[in-house]
C-alpha cells in the first residue's frame, strides 16, 4: 500500500493506494460511529465489508439521481441512523456518490467527517481528491455544491475488478487529461500501451498514483479555486458536461470529458494556439483505451451550445475554455468564437 498525502490551508489527509485495503479503515474508525453511504450497483458488492457501520444507505444508481431529492432522502436516513457530530460518513461508490454523499457530509449538522472509498477509476483519480462535492439541478452540472475535505481517502484497485468495461475506459478519460495537463511521459505511456490496460495491469498502482498525483499538486496549488490554475482540471468538462446534459446523462461523463478534449484540442489548433498534430494525438489515445470521441449525431449543437450557457465556470458572464498549447501545458481563454465553436461541434458530431 502506497500513501500520498494532500495538504490544504486547514489541514492534511492521506490517500492510501493499494489492494484490499478497506481493513485500514474499519481499524481506523474502530469504536467510531460512521454510516456508509453507496450507490445500488455497489452496495451489493462492497458494503458488507463495513460491518460494523451504523447503517448502509443505498440509493439508486445513475447522474439521474444525483439531486437535491435524493440528498433530502439521505439527510433522512442518516438521521434515522442515529448519526451526530460526532460521526463520519464513508462514500464508498464513484464519482456520483462521492460528490453526494461528500455534500450531506459538508451540510449535515454544519459538517460532519468524511471518507471516500472510491471505487471506479474516474473517482479514484479526480473527484475524490481535492473536496469539492455537490449535486447537480435540472439546469446544469455541479450547480449546487462545497468544498468538504476528506479525512482519508482509500483507493483499493481491486474494486475495479467489478468495474464494467464502459465505466473503466470513462475512467481512463481523467487519466488521459491529467497527462494531457501535467505529465506528458504519463500520456505517451498511455499513447503506446493504453491497448493494453486492463484491472489487473501491472502498471495500474502506478498509473493511478501519477494520475493522483497531477490532481494533487493542482488542488494544493489553488485548493479552493480562486487563482485559475485549478480550472485547468476541467479541460473537456465545457463542452463534455453540456453533452451529457443533452443526452439525459445517456453519454457518461468520461466518455462526455473525452469528447469535449477533442473538441478543446481542435480548437486550440484551430486558433494556431497548439501544433496541428496535437488533437489526432489526443484522439486517437483515446480511441486506444475504448473512448468516443465523435458526438452523437441526434443532440443538437445548438442544445449542446445553450446547455453550456449554464456552465458554473463562467466570469463575468462570460464562459472560460480550458485549451491545450502542448502536453504539459493547458491554458483559460475566454476568447473562442461561437461559430468556431459551433462548426467544431458540427464536424465531430456523427
Amino acid at each position: 500500500m502506497s500513501q500520498i498525502t494532500v495538504t490544504y490551508p486547514q489541514g492534511f489527509y492521506p490517500i492510501y493506494i493499494g489492494r484490499n485495503i478497506y481493513a485500514t479503515l474499519r481499524e481506523t474508525l474502530a469504536d467510531k460511529s460512521y454510516v456508509v453511504i453507496s450507490d445500488s450497483n455497489v452496495a451489493p458488492l462492497y458494503a458488507a465489508q463495513f460491518s460494523d457501520a451504523l447503517a448502509h444507505i443505498t440509493f439508486p444508481a445513475g447522474e439521474q439521481h444525483k439531486n437535491l431529492q435524493t440528498v433530502n432522502d439521505l439527510y433522512s436516513q442518516v438521521l434515522a441512523a442515529g448519526l451526530d457530530r460526532t460521526g463520519t460518513i464513508v462514500a464508498l461508490g464513484g464519482g456520483v456518490t462521492g460528490d453526494m454523499a461528500g455534500f450531506v457530509a459538508a451540510t449535515y449538522m454544519r459538517g460532519v467527517n468524511l471518507v471516500q472509498c472510491p471505487t471506479s477509476l474516474l473517482s479514484m483519480v479526480d473527484s475524490s481528491v481535492g473536496g469539492k462535492v455537490g449535486v447537480d439541478l435540472p439546469e446544469g452540472k455541479n450547480l449546487v455544491g462545497a468544498f468538504k475535505q476528506p479525512v482519508m481517502v482509500l483507493v483499493d484497485l481491486e474494486t475495479l475488478h467489478t468495474l464494467p468495461a464502459d465505466e473503466f475506459a470513462s475512467g481512463m478519460a481523467e487519466v488521459v487529461k491529467h497527462g494531457v495537463l501535467d505529465n506528458p511521459e504519463l500520456f505517451a505511456w498511455i499513447e503506446q500501451n493504453g491497448h493494453e490496460l486492463a484491472p489487473a495491469h501491472p502498471f495500474m498502482e502506478a498509473l493511478v498514483t501519477d494520475a493522483i498525483e497531477v490532481k494533487r499538486a493542482t488542488v494544493q496549488d489553488d485548493p479552493f479555486e480562486l487563482h485559475g490554475k485549478r480550472a485547468l482540471l476541467n479541460l473537456g468538462h465545457t463542452f463534455g458536461h453540456a453533452i451529457e446534459q443533452v443526452s439525459g446523462y445517456a453519454v457518461k461523463h468520461g466518455f462526455g470529458v473525452a469528447m469535449g478534449m477533442v473538441v478543446a484540442a481542435r480548437i486550440s489548433a484551430e486558433l494556431n494556439h497548439s501544433d496541428s498534430t496535437l488533437p489526432t494525438r489526443i484522439e486517437n489515445t483515446l480511441n486506444k483505451v475504448g473512448l468516443p470521441t465523435r458526438i452523437p449525431a441526434h443532440l443538437d449543437v445548438d442544445e449542446i451550445i445553450a446547455a453550456m450557457g449554464s456552465d458554473k465556470k463562467k466570469m463575468h458572464g462570460k464562459l472560460r475554455y480550458i485549451l491545450p498549447r502542448e502536453l504539459g501545458e493547458c491554458f483559460i481563454s475566454a476568447d473562442v468564437p461561437t461559430q468556431l465553436i459551433k462548426q467544431t461541434l458540427a464536424d465531430l458530431s456523427m
